[in-house]
């Protein structure tokens, strides 16, 4: 299982305009094969700092050729004016996966 994984900080005040930008590229009735969850979520903080997250079950060159298969440059090119700036940015591998009973 892998976890693909961005921390982002937008420009103040430009969630709302930045999760549209980024949700329409996205299609939550027909994801990628492998896809298994997505995540978005503010650092209740610092509501300027968005961390994206997916988890895919597969290899990496599957998870790649997911992404070229979607329109991910796209996608970023739409997002920018809204980003202040790029944290952590990859692809992790999942070592433990714990589910509460």
């Amino acid at each position: 299982m892998l976890c693909a994984l961005t921390v982002r900080t937008l420009k103040p005040g430009k969630f709302e305009q930045f999760r549209e930008a980024f949700m329409r590229f996205e299609d939550a009735d027909n994801p990628p094969a492998g896809m298994v969850r997505f995540n978005m979520i503010r650092n209740a903080q610092n509501p300027d700092e968005v961390v994206c997250f997916g988890f895919f079950d597969g290899t990496v060159d599957e998870l790649r050729r997911a992404v070229a298969e979607q329109d991910y440059d796209a996608q970023v090119k739409a997002i920018t004016p809204f980003v202040e700036s790029v944290g952590a940015d990859g692809l992790y591998e999942v070592v433990e996966d714990y589910t509460a009973p």
